[in-house]
């Protein structure tokens, strides 16, 4: 992956709430400062690092650069965030000063869905405390939803009445995928099952919608059911639907992603607390079960107290994640369009689909933009392909570790255990396409939901890119230090949901970091888990190889699990 510098570490590493108690009545502006609770009589005392290295300048890193400038605890504390930056233009040589973060990072897109709509009591209240800053003084151009960064189109929510996308999977996806078993299909199909759909996913984020209503008469007054393919169409007023049953959420919208990371950046640069490294980090540094830094492709080493990986899709290239999270490469495509279409689709709700995963966004700029919040696809790569070298899951096993911190017998080690890494035009400037399924189920997302513009059913596409989740089982955030290696904390796993917490997660971080996340529920979601169980699913020279394959299981996903990138874009759409 990419990424950053700084110094050894003395820090001590460290229930679902009502939501009454889980959003207060005012939302503080992210660019203010917030002191966590004091510590109660059990928790121990944190002792700051003198300096912190956060690898990556996502919205994760970036927001907790942001948080740790905010407390006083930190305020000794050097702070360094490193990152592959980019040019401000491939095309221009006029200024050679780097830009936060990379192109290709999930965070940088022309939008991003701003929801507080969650099946999750715990992630609903978060995301509408979150929703309700992004919401906060809009008429002030300096607002993080200011000068166009957030709009509120509202939303429609809905979901079919059977996942009719996976029927087709009593057959794995295809006899060759990279697990190398041909019963993973089935075996995805079965897991999916026994789990959430698309209408449990719907139904709860409705049943926590009227709840966050019972304490907030404007949401109260902007939620309401659509009960069939009619109210759905009404609704959305393009002539178009998606979906049985769901509905819409006035008070939510969408934000400008780049722009509102270009304000973040800027946040955090004006602190004038916070040292940018521009650079590609290959491997972590630990003396033993200390992490001390990282090592960059140019040979630097930036050393650090406190190493808190934030580095988003390209984590598994530098520390090992088996069972926790994995990259995979949703479908994006965008279409240019004419002043008399913009102005006629402009006021149009966002329409997300959670069977299929579908989901179209008003345009902005003449640009509209049609995605799939899926499965994915897999890139599955060995480390030193792409010059990484990710760190085990512990040096050596500890005679007094536990089972959730010795180290797991293996037959591989993680250099040699292929990853899914994210291949982007920054990291594989050929890659100017998405497979021929993404492209045709996008464009059946534009027929079904816009019908009313039929120019627009067979134009071409004007920028097609894989947008790169970091996914968990569960769909949760994993926050939280490493079980091994001291003076490591993990930021990652955003599954394609993260984006719109920029204004409350990097508080979270912090909180977490201090040994002070109080939110019960949310600390034992964002925790850690010993889950590298040894399943044997696939075959390195001769060898079973160990390799948890990690599906996304909480509702939300569409399309079909276990798809690899590269057998899909040689495979033609019947």
């Amino acid at each position: 992956m990419d990424a950053s510098r700084s110094s050894s570490s003395s820090s001590t590493p460290p229930s679902n709430p009502t939501f009454a108690s889980a959003i207060p009545s005012s939302f503080p502006n992210p660019s203010t400062s917030t002191t966590p609770a004091p510590p109660s009589a059990s928790t121990p005392l944190f002792t700051p690092p003198s300096s912190i290295l956060i690898i990556g300048s996502g919205v994760f890193g970036l927001s907790t650069a942001l948080a740790l400038t905010q407390r006083d605890v930190f305020s000794h504390t050097t702070i360094t965030v490193v990152d592959r930056a980019s040019s401000p233009s491939s095309s221009s040589s006029s200024s050679s000063t780097p830009v936060f973060p990379a192109r290709d990072a999930s965070s940088i897109d022309t939008s991003r869905i701003i929801r507080g709509d969650y099946a999750d009591p715990s992630y609903a209240a978060l995301a509408t405390q979150a929703l309700r800053a992004w919401r906060a003084d809009l008429s002030n151009p300096d607002s993080l939803g200011g000068s166009g960064r957030y709009n509120e189109s509202g939303l429609v929510l809905v979901a079919d009445t059977v996942p009719a996308a996976l029927e087709h999977l009593s057959s794995p996806p295809s006899s060759s995928t990279s697990t190398g078993n041909p019963e993973y299909g089935a075996s995805l199909l079965e897991q999916h099952n026994a789990k959430k759909s698309g209408v449990d996913y719907v139904r709860a984020a409705w049943e926590n919608a009227v709840a966050l209503g019972a304490n907030d008469p404007e949401l109260a007054s902007r939620i309401k059911m659509l009960p069939d393919a009619d109210a759905i169409r009404d609704a959305v007023g393009t002539g178009g639907t998606s979906g049985k049953s769901g509905y819409i959420n006035r008070y939510a919208g969408w934000a400008d992603a780049e722009k509102a990371m270009a304000w973040l950046y800027q946040r955090v640069v004006d602190t004038g607390r916070v040292d940018f490294v521009s650079g590609t980090v290959t491997s972590l540094t630990h003396t033993g079960d200390a992490a001390t830094g990282a090592k960059l492709q140019d040979g630097r080493i930036l050393t650090a107290d406190l190493v808190i990986l934030a580095t988003g899709a390209w984590t598994a290239s530098l520390l090992d994640m088996s069972g926790q999270a994995t990259a995979t490469g949703q479908v994006v495509a965008y279409m240019d369009i004419t002043d008399e279409e913009q102005a006629s689709l402009a006021e149009m709700p966002v329409l997300l689909n959670l069977t299929t995963g579908l989901f179209i966004i008003p345009p902005s700029n003449n640009v509209l933009k049609v995605a799939r919040h899926a499965y994915g696809y897999l890139n599955p790569v060995e480390p030193a392909a792409v010059g990484t070298t990710p760190l085990s899951y512990s040096s050596t096993p500890s005679p007094t570790a536990t089972s959730s911190t010795s180290n797991p017998s293996s037959s591989s080690t993680p250099s040699s255990r292929k990853i899914s890494y994210p291949r982007t035009t920054q990291t594989a400037p050929s890659t100017t396409s998405i497979p021929p399924e993404g492209i045709a189920s996008l464009r059946s997302a534009i027929v079904q939901m816009l019908p009313s513009h039929p120019a627009l059913h067979s134009r071409p596409f004007s920028k097609t890119r894989l947008c790169w989740y970091t996914d968990t089982p569960t769909g949760d955030f994993i926050v939280s230090y490493h079980p091994f290696y001291k003076g490591l904390f993990v930021a990652t796993g955003g599954s394609g949901h993260g984006f719109k917490f920029l204004p409350v997660l990097g508080g979270k971080i912090c909180d977490a970091v201090m040994g002070r996340l109080d939110d019960g529920e949310l600390a034992g979601k964002w925790a850690w888990k010993d889950r590298r169980r040894g399943r044997r699913v696939g075959k390195a020279g001769g060898e079973e190889e160990e390799d948890e394959m990690v599906v996304t299981e909480d509702g939300s996903r569409g399309g079909v699990p276990g798809l690899v990138l590269d057998e899909e874009m040689g495979r033609e759409v019947a």
